[in-house]
């Protein structure tokens, strides 16, 4: 095999590769030997088949097959010979691959970048810390007790002559429609609704305040701008309502009876679980932050230059999704002001971003061994197949014809580990902060806070 580099420029190179025809002739006789052996054809026993009519019935089948092996056995030799470690799949084309002919072949690929792992044990983080206060548990409890309210139906006697008040429930049918058409998640029956309560349409519950049994209204209520339905947003709408009962609302007293309705013996221990049940939120919201500011120092640390091929393909991801929030009215009202030109520019940075940081962490995973074990992935498909109540087998047996599939968990569980690495190193400051400090969201865009890849054990393009 004659191997000539054409290209070493930055990261990309190319070569053309020249294999003997005796060698693609040598390929071809031992495939026709192989399938003498197991071919079966009328008129000929088992095994004794005529090389001519082997020849004849799959010469082109045989060539091609040949071809392909020789090719890529012979461009992982050229990659591993030379020590590259492509970026994605090599692009071959095929120049010359005619019988008897020598084979004739150019690769163009882009490489990996030599990576140099930053000090980690240099890298300064302040973890936010906030603590679960009497009053969010207070209030957690009252939520609980809201939530565990029986409504009873109030009598005619009771009523008398008055409607609805606010604080009690009316219990109705409703249709709404938009521009006279009744649209998706616009009818209900039998739903409770608080008079002047939160929970629904601002100006609806309102409007129910006075409403008697047996009597029907028109309401008029305006969607808000922007509304998880972009196509009601900012529209107006019209509910028919025709109230059934009005009921009043008791709710629990939240003492240690309260608790034991919960299942708990008392109400210190129903506390202790709110608190603790908090503290996990605060302390993963905590991790998360950590992360994204890890991640944001990492990116300035990595100044090797980001594969082209890699960062296309990662920005066509980001892009095919921002354009399908576009066309479904989701897009962000900030990008909704800037042009193509501008997005393309901002989006394809982050691709560039993304690419960096995935190739440090691959790198610093496969430099100090950290892998996923074979019973972290088991938990990871029982989590997965814990989202889907009943449909638990058919995941199990998704996942085990589809080992692809499964690799799509590997990936942030090996993420989570390399980070939890380098954490581990890093000199990590603790600031208390208050609960409203830690959910405040930082300006970075949460898109650009992820890496690209984080798979330790194969390129970047898997």
């Amino acid at each position: 095999m004659q191997v000539t580099e054409t290209l070493a420029e930055g990261l990309k190179r190319a070569f053309t590769v020249v294999i003997p025809g005796t060698e693609v002739e040598s390929r071809r006789a031992a495939r026709f030997a192989d399938l003498g052996k197991t071919v079966r054809l009328p008129g000929f026993r088992p095994g004794k088949v005529p090389l001519p009519v082997l020849r004849q019935r799959f010469g082109s089948a045989v060539t091609a097959e040949v071809i392909e092996q020789a090719v890529g056995d012979s461009t992982r030799q050229v990659l591993t010979d030379r020590g590259l470690r492509p970026a994605m799949q090599p692009k071959v084309d095929v120049v010359t691959a005619e019988p008897e002919k020598d084979l004739e072949f150019k690769v163009e690929l882009e490489i990996l970048p030599e990576i140099a792992l930053p000090d980690f044990a240099s890298v300064a983080l302040t973890r936010l810390k906030a603590e679960v206060s009497d009053e969010a548990i207070a209030k957690a409890l009252d939520n609980l007790a809201q939530r565990n309210r029986t409504l009873t139906d109030l009598t005619a006697e009771e009523l008398g002559d008055r409607g609805a008040a606010k604080g009690e429930v009316v219990k109705l049918d409703y249709v709404g429609r938009v521009d006279g058409n009744a649209f998706p998640g616009g009818t209900a029956t039998d739903a409770d609704i608080e008079v002047a309560g939160p929970g629904f349409i601002e100006g609806f519950s309102e409007q129910i305040e006075g409403i008697r049994p047996g009597e029907t209204r028109t309401i008029t209520v305006r969607f808000p701008d922007p509304y998880g339905a972009p196509e009601l947003a900012g529209k107006e709408a019209q509910f028919e309502i025709a109230a059934k009962a009005i009921r009043r609302s008791e709710v629990p007293a939240i003492d240690d009876a309260f608790a034991q309705k919960l299942s708990f013996e008392a109400l210190d221990e129903l506390k202790d679980l709110i608190r603790r049940q908090m503290q996990t939120e605060y302390d993963q919201l905590a991790r998360q932050r950590l992360k994204r500011d890890l991640l944001d120092r990492l990116n300035d640390l990595a100044t090797f230059p980001a594969p082209e091929s890699l960062v296309s393909a990662e920005f066509d991801q980001i892009w095919a999704r921002l354009d399908a929030d576009r066309q479904a009215g989701r897009l962000d009202a900030e990008d909704q002001t800037k042009d193509e030109a501008t997005l393309r520019a901002e989006y394809r940075a982050i691709a560039e971003r993304r690419v960096r940081l995935g190739l440090l962490l691959a790198e610093t995973g496969r430099t100090h061994n950290i892998v996923v074990a074979p019973e972290e992935m088991t938990r990871a498909v029982r989590a997965e197949a814990a989202r889907y109540p009943g449909q638990e087998a058919q995941v199990f047996e998704f996942f085990r014809k589809n080992p692809q599939a499964a690799e799509t968990l590997r990936g942030p569980l090996f993420e989570e580990k390399v980070v939890d690495f380098v954490l581990e190193l890093a000199q990590i400051t603790d600031q208390p902060v208050t609960p409203e400090a830690l959910v405040e969201e930082p300006a970075a865009e949460a898109v650009a806070a992820s890496p690209a890849t984080t798979d330790s054990t194969a390129t970047p393009e898997a």
